[in-house]
């Protein structure tokens, strides 16, 4: 059985909610995502743009430990010739809460658009390159956090590609989904450190290097 404690951030009444067995089957990462659902639907009356921001900055914490781990040299290697290099995959690790900034503070993004890309990576290359680029995507998606209304995170945000809409639902909605996407990368991150011969931290618990629980 998987027991998770959260707070209230209304109330302020601490509470559990306890998985049944059958997830006892599921990763590590299915168990946060569904803890994260469930204290959701258990506590409505919380404020969203709070639960989303205590959400995020336990994300951020634990993608700074894993570009902490990040090897330098080592931009351009990938596992196989299908897959996405190690600099770019470790680039969105680092940068994807700029996401959540646009989700609050625009009503779309056009991630192909037809006059061609607005915005373009720049080539990190050391840990704390990697680590301040993070830092400034926190602080701008903090900063949107502050400034926006939990009315306004219920409003409809669309992902568009060249021009036609891909996707839309409720702004709180696509930051949730940007968590997972966020979470995805970093664990594809995590799997190149360990094939390179990095150490991997502890993320959701303890890995063979790291027997912190985090």
């Amino acid at each position: 059985m998987i027991q998770r404690r959260f707070r209230d951030p209304v109330a302020n009444a601490p509470g559990s909610v306890t998985l049944p067995p059958l997830c006892g089957s599921l990763s590590s990462s299915s168990h946060s995502l569904i803890s994260r659902l469930l204290s959701f639907v258990i506590i409505p009356n919380m404020n969203l743009k709070d639960f989303l921001l205590a959400e995020m900055n336990r994300e951020a914490d634990r993608s700074r430990h894993a570009l902490e781990q990040v090897p330098e040299g080592k931009s351009d290697w990938k596992p196989h010739e299908k897959s996405m290099a190690f600099g770019y995959l470790t680039s969105m690790v680092a940068t994807i809460p700029m996401w959540i900034a646009m989700q609050i503070n625009q009503n779309e993004l056009d991630i192909a658009p037809k006059d061609g890309p607005k915005f373009e990576m720049k080539q990190l290359n050391t840990s704390a390159e990697y680590i301040e680029a993070l830092d400034k995507a926190v602080a701008g998606a903090r900063e949107a956090f502050e400034k926006t209304s939990d009315d306004h995170l219920k409003t409809n945000w669309q992902l568009k590609a060249g021009g036609n809409v891909v996707a839309e639902a409720p702004r709180y909605e696509m930051i949730q989904d940007t968590f997972g996407h966020w979470a995805h990368h970093r664990g594809q991150m995590t799997v190149y450190l360990r094939l390179m011969g990095a150490k991997v931290p502890a993320i959701y618990g303890p890995s063979a290097d790291d027997k912190e629980f985090r």
